[in-house]
């Protein structure tokens, strides 16, 4: 095979054909390219290693880890490994090719260009024999689990005019970092463990006190159910709008996804109210069984309602307030969340003292905890963890 051979080979790619978007990748095309030209190889080639090397010395290891975590049309289909025989050959022929693509080392490309010389310049990378074939078949297996493109590096994400966008450094909640509550918190975990088996799981409303860790409780558990194919979509309620399309996108997609709002809370004649009772209920398309809303709010029942509501001139205003009610009612499993009592105030305050390196006796940790949760607006998982923060810190609280 020549450069132009090989050039050719990698330009005819069709399954794997975003490969050749890959910022390392462009690179060699381009040091073929100069290969081909007979100038500007050496630089073009210093380009390529200097883009490889950012990442790994080892050819092979960077351009199959590209391949595995490629979004392919097979994949966009459900189907990593087609069933048409078209498709399948198409697969077979270019996972061959970079089989051998991925073997190829600095000196064979230099020989096949008749180049030999410009290797006195540069630093050979390092390659490995791998069957690019077989590693795809392991990986196609493991698609509800591991993923594919972004979300084989990502599990959590954000909303931007209606596409999905990876959030690089997401919050790193456990559940270890989560005590009290635990009996609220295993429902969530137990409806969670549903989805990723495909039993059926219900929307999920968090509701109750202010600082008591519900939206913590949707991190951790997005955070520790990663591995298994779990990734989380935080959606803002202005949002709400979008997420049909989003659902319909996503329905296709081996994994399990939880979309997420926090603080949920509506005001009357909220057009978001309506879009939100259709999501969770009440529209004509289904379900889509990998999907789950989880949403957390300091509202039962998450309208906003006032006397003036109650007393209006409304002909029939009980079935306005059973209207307004029934979004709550869309949410097969409301967890409470309440304010802690003092005895569970003071064992989350000393389950968290050791996170934040606090030692202190613990009588004398209470009492000031007390003092401090009493100015802060009373006792919550929040107040003891800005206390605990602050004492740890050597800040007079």
């Amino acid at each position: 095979m020549n450069i132009r051979e090989l050039s050719n080979h990698l330009e005819s790619l069709v399954i794997f054909r975003a490969v050749l978007d890959d910022a390392v990748v462009a690179r060699l095309r381009t040091a073929l390219g100069a290969l081909e030209a007979g100038e500007g190889a050496v630089g073009a080639l210093a380009d390529f290693e200097s883009a490889l090397f950012a990442h790994t010395c080892d050819w092979t290891e960077y351009l199959l880890e590209t391949v595995l975590e490629d979004e392919n049309l097979c994949v966009r289909r459900r189907s990593p490994l087609p069933a048409q025989p078209a498709l399948r050959a198409c697969l077979a022929r270019e996972l061959d090719f970079l089989t051998e693509l991925g073997a190829l080392t600095l000196s064979r490309l230099l020989t096949m260009a008749n180049a030999e010389e410009a290797g006195q310049f540069l630093t050979p990378w390092e390659v490995s024999h791998t069957d690019f074939a077989a590693a795809y078949e392991a990986r196609a297996a493991q698609a509800g689990q591991r993923g594919y493109g972004m979300f084989a590096k990502y599990h959590v994400f954000t909303v931007s005019d209606g596409a999905l966008v990876p959030v690089r450094c997401p919050d790193s909640q456990t559940l270890s970092e989560l005590p009290g509550y635990e009996r609220e918190r295993e429902k969530v975990i137990s409806n969670t463990r549903a989805l990723l088996a495909g039993t059926g799981a219900a929307n999920v409303l968090l509701y109750g006190d202010a600082g008591t860790g519900k939206s913590s409780t949707v991190k951790a558990i997005a955070n520790a159910f990663a591995p298994e194919g779990l990734r989380l979509v935080e959606v803002k309620k202005h949002q709400l709008y979008q997420i049909p399309a989003l659902m319909d996108e996503l329905s296709r997609n081996p994994l399990k996804f939880i979309l997420f709002i926090d603080d949920l809370s509506f005001t009357a004649g909220d057009d978001n109210f309506a879009a939100l009772k259709a999501i969770l209920e009440g529209s004509v398309s289904g379900s889509p069984r990998n999907i789950a809303v989880y949403a957390t709010s300091n509202r039962r029942h998450l309208v906003k309602e006032t006397f003036t509501d109650r007393d209006g001139d409304e002909l029939y205003a009980a079935d306005t307030r059973q209207e307004m009610m029934s979004l709550a009612a869309r949410f097969g499993l409301t967890v409470t969340f309440l304010r802690p009592e003092k005895q569970r105030f003071r064992e989350i305050l000393l389950a968290l003292a050791p996170q934040y390196g606090v030692d202190c006796p613990e009588e004398q940790l209470v009492e000031r905890a007390e003092a401090f949760a009493l100015r802060s607006g009373g006792r919550s998982p929040r107040v003891a963890r800005q206390f605990l923060q602050l004492y740890g810190s050597g800040v007079t609280v």
